[in-house]
C-alpha cells in the first residue's frame, strides 16, 4: 500500500507544480533522475526523461518559459496554451514517478492523478494573476510570476523529500486561495444602495 501511496503524493505533488509552470517541474525531475536525487526512479516508459538529452531539452524550455512569462501579454498568452499543456505535464510527471508500476497503468494513474491536479492549480493560478492585472494594471504580475516559480520549486523539492505532506500542503494552500480570492471579491462588490424612506 505505502508503495503506492508516496509514488501517488509525489505525483500530485509534481502535477500541481506543472499547474504553475508546464516545464520547470519536468526539468526539476529529471535533473533529480540524471543525478539519482532525492531516491526518484522513473517509470521505464519515461526513462528518457533521465537523459541528458531530456535535461538540456527541457531546461531550455523551463528558460524560455520562465522569462516569457515576465513578459506582459506573452504571460496572458502563456496562461491561455497553459490551459492545454500544463495538464498534460502534469499527466506525464505523475506517470512518471509510478516507477513499480506497469507502463499502462501508471499512464493511467498518472491521467486519473494529474490532470486534474494541474489543471485545478492552473485555474487558481489564473484567477490570482486575473485579480493581479485588473488591480495593479499587471505591474505587479512579473512579481506574482516570480512567486509562483518560488512556489513551484518548494512543492517540488518538498512533494520529493516528504510526499506525505503534499495532501496537507495542497489543502492548505487550495483554502487560503480560496479565502484570499472571496474577500477581494467582496471589497470589490459594490455597496447595496439605500432604500429611500
Amino acid at each position: 500500500m505505502q508503495a503506492f501511496i508516496l509514488p501517488a503524493f509525489l505525483g500530485i505533488g509534481l502535477a500541481a507544480s506543472c499547474g504553475l509552470r508546464t516545464f520547470l517541474p519536468l526539468f526539476l525531475l529529471s535533473l533529480a533522475a540524471r543525478f539519482h536525487l532525492f531516491g526518484v526512479g522513473l517509470n521505464p516508459a519515461v526513462g528518457w526523461l533521465g537523459s541528458t538529452a531530456a535535461l538540456i531539452a527541457l531546461g531550455l524550455a523551463t528558460a524560455i518559459e520562465v522569462t516569457a512569462d515576465k513578459v506582459p501579454l506573452v504571460d496572458h498568452a502563456l496562461s491561455a496554451v497553459g490551459t492545454v499543456t500544463r495538464p498534460i505535464a502534469g499527466v506525464l510527471a505523475a506517470s512518471a514517478v509510478m516507477s513499480h508500476l506497469d507502463p499502462t497503468t501508471a499512464a493511467i494513474a498518472g491521467l486519473i492523478l494529474g490532470a486534474p491536479t494541474a489543471l485545478a492549480v492552473h485555474t487558481a493560478q489564473t484567477g490570482t494573476r486575473a485579480v493581479s492585472t485588473v488591480t495593479t494594471a499587471g505591474l505587479a504580475n512579473p512579481l506574482v510570476s516570480l512567486t509562483e516559480e518560488a512556489l513551484a520549486v518548494l512543492n517540488v523539492i518538498m512533494a520529493m523529500l516528504a510526499p506525505i505532506l503534499v495532501p496537507i500542503v495542497l489543502g492548505l494552500a487550495g483554502l487560503t486561495v480560496f479565502v484570499a480570492l472571496r474577500g477581494l471579491r467582496s471589497r470589490r462588490a459594490p455597496a447595496p444602495a439605500k432604500q429611500p424612506e
